[in-house]
């Protein structure tokens, strides 16, 4: 008797692999509708969990920052002045600048939020949480870490962090997301790409002058605060 495609794998290793399943190519209609209704089961999740009140922040940077690095403690700071000025602060859920945010967050008294994903190599939810949801796809996280916030806080990261910040640069300047502020954190680790934007991208025509200051630089996490109340 044939064995069915997944024979011999466990229901976590399909789980892990769901998204890369998903990215493969084209696959039968049936098999795509299926991975259709788990996207909406996922996002259905995702809202029933995060039922909170009052404004939140988002705030996105590396997993690779230990306690005592600078970023980590700037990560902290941001996230108890957040929590001190009323925000909720969502994260990735994870280590480093995620687990200082959340801390930061918890130890002010805020409501403190993760939305981790599953990897093939775990990244265990951060003990700092006070609420969190454990997503299959990148994309759905992303989208839920959009939906729920009125600003975002961009720290020191790599190329998930990139992505993360990008994403939201693109759905303000298509005008499918509202100005919210995007603000920046750690100074020279983002001058290079600043270079880029106006000395580049904008001189060839990519971008307009207004999309250079879609993100706002912030020294200190009270600035980012003032940032996004406006002052």
């Amino acid at each position: 008797m044939a064995q069915p495609p997944n024979a011999g794998i466990s229901l976590l290793q399909q789980v892990e692999g769901a998204e890369k399943a998903f990215l493969s190519g084209r696959r039968q209609s049936e098999i795509e509708l299926e991975s259709a209704v788990r996207f909406f089961l996922e996002f259905l999740r995702a809202f029933e969990s995060f039922d909170f009140e009052g404004p939140c922040v988002t705030v996105f940077g590396s997993a690779r920052f230990a306690e005592g690095h600078p970023v980590y403690t700037m990560a902290r700071e941001l996230g108890h002045a957040l929590a001190s000025a009323g925000y909720v602060v969502m994260t990735g859920g994870g280590p480093g600048v995620m687990e200082a945010a959340n801390r930061g967050a918890r130890e002010a008294g805020g409501l403190s939020l993760g939305c981790n994903i599953r990897l093939p190599h775990e990244q265990a939810p951060n003990p700092y949480l006070d609420k969190f949801i454990e997503l299959e796809h990148f994309f759905v996280r992303k989208v839920v870490m959009v939906k729920f916030s009125c600003a975002f806080v961009v720290l020191p990261g790599g190329f998930g962090t990139l992505d993360e910040a990008f994403e939201v640069i693109t759905l303000i300047q298509t005008g499918k997301l509202e100005r919210f502020p995007i603000i920046s954190m750690g100074g020279k680790f983002w001058s290079q790409l600043r270079l880029f934007a106006v000395d580049t991208m904008l001189k060839e025509g990519t971008i307009s002058a207004d999309e250079v200051d879609f993100i706002h630089d912030a020294a200190t996490a009270q600035q980012a605060v003032d940032i996004i109340r406006g002052r």
